[in-house]
């Protein structure tokens, strides 16, 4: 099969198109055939090896699993002789994990994995995002900060892919929210749900009279201690973007203070935690109250490019491969 590989860490020049073995499935997975799947921030930033925390969980010297892309949307091509959740036709979507291996023709799953079936009216390209900004902001705001109707919410990076879904997410659970991105980005946060908007080309959010209970930074572009001031005297402050420095904040602010620093790896909860939960998010969608905002979406041998283009600070919503 086709497949995108990481030759080793570094700018996206080191992902290749090359032809590897077709993955047989374990009795108790599935292999699907790859429609789409997602090229992200967190893609581009495990694929520089940075920060090098992460590879201790990822490959000390090159990434253990060679084909990136977490994110999914298929058809389920073939099952093991113990599968008897889904079976060959299924169109399914969902997470490796620390698998990785999405950016490939096909991929193989166990049937207890974060991987469900996708309504009729769910298309591949939504569907291979969803793991990546709506279950991310999902567990954030849901899991962690707990957000309550009323409650103020500041998104940081609100015009990215998580940062989209944070919005809408936000405000399905009744919270004020205020949106940070560029003038360009207003009209699309403001169609979302913002309640107010940012431009931080024209402001510095840090520097706001105004209190929030959560400051979720889904780019980790602030800090803790930049924020502080504008949080409520219970509030926190929230970040996907692991840092050496938010690590010691959130120690710090652990032992001292009733305001908090909070980071998560959602990808590094239990399987069966993170289907649950992309099962609610899948609820909401249902509902008619979320959207995945595509921007761009590449063909499998330009994956380089799309990490590229991640990168040039320009992305709106998610990108997608489209590898059929």
């Amino acid at each position: 099969m086709k497949a995108t590989v990481a030759t080793g860490y570094g700018l996206p020049d080191v992902l290749r198109l090359q032809v590897v073995q077709k993955p047989i499935p374990k009795p108790d997975e599935v292999l699907v055939r790859v429609m789409t799947a997602a090229a992200t921030t967190a893609d581009a930033m495990m694929r520089t090896g940075k920060p090098y925390i992460a590879r201790l969980f990822v490959g000390i010297t090159k990434p253990k699993k060679a084909i990136p892309g977490t994110g999914f949307a298929g058809v389920v091509e073939q099952v093991g002789q113990g599968v008897t959740a889904f079976k060959m036709g299924d169109r399914v979507f969902g997470e490796t994990t620390f698998g990785f291996s999405s950016n490939a023709e096909y991929l193989t799953i166990s049937q207890n994995g974060v991987i469900l079936a996708m309504p009729e009216n769910l298309d591949f390209s939504e569907a291979a995002n969803f793991c990546d900004g709506h279950l991310t902001s999902y567990n954030f705001l849901k899991e962690i900060a707990k957000v309550k109707p009323e409650q103020k919410v500041l998104i940081n990076g609100a015009s990215g892919a998580l940062g989209t879904s944070a919005i809408q997410i936000a405000r399905y659970m009744g919270a004020h929210v205020t949106a940070v991105c560029s003038g360009r980005n207003v009209g699309l946060v403001r169609s979302l749900g913002a309640d107010e908007v940012i431009d931080y080309l024209q402001k510095d959010f840090t520097k706001s009279d105004r209190k929030y209970d959560y400051v979720y930074d889904t780019i980790g572009k602030s800090s803790f201690s930049a924020c502080k001031n504008i949080l409520s005297e219970k509030g926190i402050y929230l970040s996907p973007v692991l840092k050496f420095s938010l690590l010691l904040q959130m120690i710090k602010t652990s032992l001292f203070g009733q305001k908090k620093a909070k980071f998560e790896a959602t990808g590094a909860n239990k399987e069966e935690k993170l289907r649950c939960l992309l099962s609610e998010v899948l609820d909401i969608y249902k509902e008619g109250r979320l959207k995945t905002v595509i921007d761009r979406q590449f063909p499998l041998e330009k994956v380089a490019e799309a990490h590229h283009y991640i990168e040039s600070g320009r992305k709106k919503g998610n990108v997608v491969i489209v590898t059929a």
